[in-house]
């Protein structure tokens, strides 16, 4: 039995819509709407939020920081340093480590070195490193890794002798 209109005793969540029976949409049998036996209606979508916001028109939008795959920054850097011939490591740290050591070698007598001869040594002391790693990174690749780790340093070390890998 079917109960039209509302009536006190009915609660307000189970009082018939406000809407009149002609302008509903038509009512179709479960089977049809894809309802299985027993379950329970899906739940009807919250309205969208409203917009964002625009910024003020003193500033400027923002825009999305790209998003680089995995390994596509790396190649990138990569590139950059190939293609640069300048220095990677700092000049003045680089004076600091070669003083020091010189402290050593000279038993606390502090030397005084020319700005071309730590250049000079700067550029060579870089382009060791960087073929040594060249090496190294051979020594993984042949390993079947990826990552360098520092037994593929030794290893090219070891290879390339006393007069080649720095005693």
């Amino acid at each position: 039995m079917r109960r039209s209109g509302r009536t006190p005793s009915t609660p307000p969540s189970r009082r018939a819509p406000s809407t009149p029976p002609s302008r509903r949409a038509p009512s179709t049998p479960p089977s049809r709407r894809g309802r299985r036996r027993g379950a329970s209606p899906r739940r009807q979508r919250a309205p969208p939020a409203s917009p964002p916001r625009a910024p003020p028109a003193d500033q400027a939008p923002r825009p999305r920081r790209r998003r680089f795959r995995p390994g596509q920054r790396a190649l990138l850097e990569i590139r950059k340093y190939q293609k640069s011939t300048n220095l990677l490591i700092r000049k003045l740290p680089f004076a600091r480590v070669v003083r020091e050591i010189c402290l050593d070698y000279t038993r606390g007598v502090d030397m005084q070195w020319q700005a071309m001869a730590l250049l000079a040594l700067q550029e060579a002391a870089e382009a060791f490193l960087v073929f040594l790693l060249e090496d190294a990174y051979l020594c993984t690749i042949h390993a079947k890794r990826v990552t360098l780790h520092p037994k593929d340093i030794q290893l090219a070390r070891r290879i390339r002798g006393i007069h080649g890998g720095l005693g």
